[in-house]
This record gives structure tokens, sequence and C-alpha cells, in this order.
């Protein structure tokens, strides 16, 4: 079996997201070509810090882009070759700069939202709403609304936890109004013999048809199905973060904001307001 096969083995097996598997893939494999396609077995610590440095001061690279290299690399040693890496005295760390957070106003809020309309507004309205951030809005399901309690389930936020956030009062009507819409283009994936979701592994083996259930499937579903490309069957995924950011810029522009914004403000400025009232 091939390395890079294995390192997809690896990931696989400890249920990593895609993303995740791509970009350490890509990673482990400039890596192996910065060393002139040398096996990174015959490699060794200071092989791996030349390339970490030339990161950071040949390319230039972002710190997180550096750290995300370095955990894919470590992820390849440790978890694939089972030679865990020792320590990297030589680093050179890439800088990462300190920027203070864009927070807008309540009137600034109001007015962006009022210059968007439909996903992107219900999308936007739960980031500052429920202080969602864009990734964690986009991957929620049907059953991750709790009308009854007033409350969102977050699963698989950062650093892998599960939690609970409010639930706006004023998106209550909005979400049932979504949430039946993607009833309707279920019910019509379904006659065309697709309608199965993506599921965590455990659960997809476990419980086989649950992907075909309204529960889990996605609370903003993409227009289109596409081709899971670890198991080659068609779903509709959700919709994609640059739909969000690109309304969210085109809005920001229509209401006149000057404010560098993005979606993950509205979280900020979700965290903000209540301190200050």
């Amino acid at each position: 079996m091939k390395l890079i096969d294995k390192v997809r083995r690896e990931i696989r097996r400890r249920n990593y997201s895609y993303s995740t598997e791509k970009h350490y893939c890509r990673w482990i494999i400039r890596f192996i070509r910065f060393h002139q396609l040398n096996h990174p077995e015959n490699l060794k610590e200071k092989d791996i810090v030349n390339f970490l440095n030339h990161l950071a001061l040949s390319r230039n690279v972002a710190a997180s882009t550096q750290n995300q290299a370095l955990c894919a690399i470590v992820f390849l040693y440790k978890e694939v070759l089972k030679s865990p890496v020792g320590d990297l005295d030589n680093l050179k760390r890439a800088k990462k700069p300190k920027h203070l957070p864009t927070v807008m106003s309540k009137n600034e809020v109001a007015a962006l939202l009022r210059h968007m309309d439909g996903v992107p507004h219900v999308v936007c309205s739960l980031l500052y709403g429920s202080g969602l951030r864009i990734s964690e809005a986009l991957r929620l399901r049907v059953q991750d609304i709790d009308f009854d309690y007033r409350q969102i389930i977050v699963r698989s936020g950062k650093g892998k936890k599960d939690r609970v956030t409010m639930l706006p009062e004023k998106l209550g009507g909005v979400l049932k109004h979504q949430i039946q819409k993607v009833k309707n283009l279920h019910q019509q994936d379904l006659a065309k013999g697709y309608g199965k979701t993506m599921l965590p592994n455990a659960l997809s083996r476990k419980y086989p048809d649950a992907g075909t259930q309204l529960a889990w499937q996605y609370l903003f579903p993409a227009r289109t199905l596409r081709k899971d490309p670890r198991s080659g069957v068609r779903h509709r995924y959700h919709i994609s973060p640059k739909n969000i950011q690109r309304a969210v810029k085109k809005a920001a522009r229509e209401a006149n904001i000057t404010k560098k914004v993005s979606p993950h403000t509205l979280r900020h400025s979700f965290a903000t307001h209540p301190v200050r009232n």
C-alpha cells in the first residue's frame, strides 16, 4: 500500500473530516517533494525543521498555515510511521499577527441584514442571534433545532465538542419554514432514488438507513447533488460557506458599512453587544 493511502486510511479510521484529509495529504506530499522524494522514514527531525522553516521564512506563510503543515507531519510520523517526532528546537515559528476583532453596532447589523434575503439572511441571523460559527451553522441538521426548549444543539464544534446555544424567538417561524422546504426537497430526492445524506462513520454502520431520514438532512442543503469522494454515493451536501461570505460582502457594500465585515463578524457582535448592555 502506498504511503499516502496509509495516511488516508488512518485519517478515515479516526473520522476526521474530508477537508482535514485533503489538507494533511497535500502537506505530506509537499514535505516529501521538498526532500527530493526521499521516504519520510529516511528523514530526521532536522529535515522536518528545514521544511517548516522554509515555509515560514522563504514562502512567508501565515502562522496558522505553518501549524497545519506541522500537524500533518506529526500525524504522519506518529500515527502512520509509528515514529513520533521529537523536539523541534530550531523551528522558526511564523509570527501570528494580533488583530482586534471587528464588531458592528446594532444599527450596522440591522442594516446588513436588511440588505440580505433568502438562505443567506437566515444563516446570518443565526450567526448573530445564536453566536454560531459559519461552519457550525451550515453543518446543522434538522434534528439539531429544538423548538420546545428554544435551543440549538451544535455538534462537533471547535475542539470536537458538542454544546447548546440559544434559539432566538424571532427565528422560530423562519426555521420552521426552512425545515418545510428541506422536507419538500428531501421527498423529491427520495422519489428520484437519492436522499441519503452523509453520517459520521460509526452512525452509518450502526444505523444504515438513518441517512434517508428527514432528521439527519442538512438544514441548509445545497441546490445540487454531489458525489461523496470517499464512498461515491451521490447526496445533497450543505451550501458552501463562500455563498454566505459573498452575500455578506455584497450586503455590507449596499449598506455603506465601511468596516471589514465577514460572517464571523456577526459572531463577535453577538458576544459583544450583551456585554455592553
